[in-house]
């Protein structure tokens, strides 16, 4: 039997907002926590991913906000979410701002490798919660733009991927500015690494809600491992179950590989954008918005940098093209299919000098499968696919733009040539040899397009060499043009 979020006391605005949404039920861990984070104790939630953290800090944040009932004030806001990547921020402010504005509250976002005007305009503005990374939140905090001398509830999210980041000094200078006796949360899939300090030192007797291990299997989960025998095999493999007609996410381990191979699959029809941290917040936001859309992307290649924090609906099929080198990363990863009750696939192609490797990672995710050799013909890969989709001509590339040639100097025949290294901008045969070297010893230009200092000279020379001698030579022009000469800027044009 299932409960609603009315009966475990969710205000009816809030209520109203997460139906809008399709959500009416609470999962386990809403169902469990929600009474103690209503009534604004401190929580310690654990979990695996993609069981509803989220909705279950979220929730509680936005009512005791509400119902304190606060002036919103430039600069300090009321409520804190920390998170470790900007991903995950953009995905906690997108689930929490529909329930926020059902009740006249305002979220913004506070990280890094994004300008951060817009976050003092926000902030200048006035805010009552901020999802925050913990680098950027404290740049600001240092230029006194953001205060956390207000701030009510704070959560923290993901706090052992913060300690394997190693944001945990960061995560304690902040929780230290944020006033003590203040309601706070901490959800985390487990307390290692000095997430177990944290919880000491800064949750008041916290209530714990460990529904389950980290490592504990999603029941509607299905693992695969497909052995191949050869670098050739795999990327035939790889090609093959990108190409179904489902949202399918693609891990890889290094930056440089990602990108390839979702060209690769573009030009072979089958949509495919990237997603690692060689990519602006701006180019990571279209990909996923693609990615997201119905008509956009169906595959995502992805680093470890989309592991946590992206949450797209209806992720059919993760498959590890390279296996993680350590078991939380799997678990992760994998965690991005299969997500609030739906069902999903995780794949894992393993090259024969990985198959000890992945045994041991397997072994510690507390995943039990057998491995099946495979090519991309076999059969449980075809069934694995389904549907294949339709080929997509990939689009066109920019051709280009090609640079005008630059145009050389004719020894002084051409009247609009440009001169060689005179020390002015001097055009045509005889008047620009005689401006050029009336401004010898400034900027000039040679013929290799470099700029050299002091080339008036040289420039005199090189005329002299080839050209006729000058109608009027520098130094006998009066006195009254040597001065306007001098007076003209390197680079100005000559009068005629």
């Amino acid at each position: 039997m299932t409960t609603t979020f009315a009966e475990l006391g969710v205000p009816a605005p809030i209520v109203g907002a997460l139906a809008a949404d399709g959500k009416t039920a609470a999962f386990p861990i809403q169902e469990h926590t929600l009474p103690d984070s209503l009534a604004g104790r401190d929580v310690l939630g654990r979990g695996k991913t993609g069981s509803g953290k989220t909705l279950a800090f979220s929730i509680p944040l936005v009512a005791r906000l509400a119902q304190a009932g606060r002036k919103r004030t430039p600069g300090r806001p009321t409520g804190l979410i920390l998170a470790p990547t900007r991903e995950l921020a953009t995905q906690i402010a997108t689930a929490l701002t529909p329930m926020a504005e059902a009740m006249g509250l305002k979220v913004t976002t506070i990280f890094g490798g994004v300008k951060q005007a817009g976050q003092e305009r926000a902030m200048r503005g006035g805010v009552d919660i901020v999802v925050a990374c913990p680098g950027r939140l404290e740049d600001l905090m240092g230029q006194r733009i953001v205060s956390l001398d207000d701030v009510a509830v704070t959560v923290l999210d993901e706090a052992d991927h913060m300690a394997d980041l190693g944001f945990l000094p960061g995560v304690t200078r902040i929780l230290n500015a944020t006033p003590k006796g203040g309601q706070r949360m901490l959800f985390s899939a487990t307390l290692d690494n000095g997430v177990d300090k944290l919880v000491k030192r800064f949750l008041d007797r916290p209530v714990t809600h460990s529904l389950e291990e980290a490592t504990s299997p999603v029941e509607k989960m299905t693992h695969h491992v497909f052995e191949v025998r050869s670098t050739g095999d795999k990327n035939d493999l790889v090609q093959e179950l990108a190409s179904g007609t489902g949202r399918r996410i693609l891990f890889m381990r290094t930056k440089h590989q990602a990108k390839k191979l979702a060209k690769k699959l573009t030009a072979a029809g089958i949509p495919s954008v990237d997603l690692h941290g060689n990519l602006s917040q701006n180019q990571r936001d279209r990909n996923l918005a693609s990615f997201a859309a119905a008509d956009g992307a169906r595959v995502l290649v992805a680093t470890d940098v989309a592991a946590r924090g992206v949450h797209v609906d209806d992720v059919e099929l993760v498959v590890h093209v390279d296996p993680p080198a350590e078991h939380k990363a799997f678990l992760h990863r994998s965690g991005r299919t299969a997500r609030a009750g739906s069902n999903g696939d995780v794949v894992t192609v393993c090259l024969p000098e990985q198959r000890a490797d992945l045994r041991k990672m397997l072994q510690k995710a507390a995943i039990k499968v057998t491995p099946q050799q495979v090519t991309a013909s076999s059969a449980a890969v075809d069934e694995l696919v389904g549907e294949r989709a339709p080929y997509r001509e990939p689009a066109p590339e920019a051709a280009p733009q090609q640079q005008q040639p630059r145009r050389r100097s004719g020894g002084g025949g051409g009247g609009q040539a440009r001169s060689g290294r005179g020390g002015g901008q001097g055009r045509g045969s005889g008047r620009g040899a005689g401006a050029s070297s009336a401004t010898g010893g400034g900027r000039s230009r040679g013929n290799s397009g470099r700029r050299a200092d002091g080339a008036g000279e040289s420039g005199q020379r090189m005329y002299t060499s080839s050209s006729s001698q000058p109608r009027t030579d520098s130094a006998g022009a009066p006195a009254q043009r040597r001065r306007r000469s001098a007076r003209r800027p390197a680079g100005a044009p000559t009068a005629r």
